[in-house]
């Protein structure tokens, strides 16, 4: 069964080590909580907001053993007036028995105001 695993992080600053890091603490936080084996990953989408252009984030997962083949893209969100700035979003695409309600999805930082309901802690 294919489901998606939903994550948000916030960034301080446009800066390419600030994206870096949060997209590195974002990925690992969803696959440790989800126990993601690379293998079974459809594709990773990665979004962020007009004001995140220092780095890709999906980059950060070729550092991950096991995740070269996985395909990965990203692109800008729509920028809605008054929407959370400097984030960073996914949405992984992945291979799982594991029922919808049982997936941990991550909103970490500032992005937990995007859906509290689904916050795993509150920094």
């Amino acid at each position: 069964m294919v489901r998606g695993i939903r994550g948000a992080i916030t960034i301080d600053s446009n800066t390419e080590n600030e994206i870096v890091e949060a997209s590195k603490e974002l990925v690992q936080v969803l696959i440790s909580t989800n126990n993601i084996d690379p293998k079974s990953v459809a594709q990773v989408l990665f979004t962020v907001t007009e004001d995140v252009t220092a780095a890709f984030p999906a980059k950060v997962l070729r550092e991950f053993d096991g995740w070269s083949y996985v395909p990965v893209v990203c692109a800008q969100e729509i920028p809605v007036p008054g929407s959370l700035p400097l984030c960073i979003r996914v949405l992984m695409t992945v291979n799982t028995d594991v029922a919808q309600e049982e997936i941990a999805h991550a909103y970490l930082r500032e992005a937990t105001k995007l859906r509290p309901d689904l916050t795993l802690t509150n920094d």
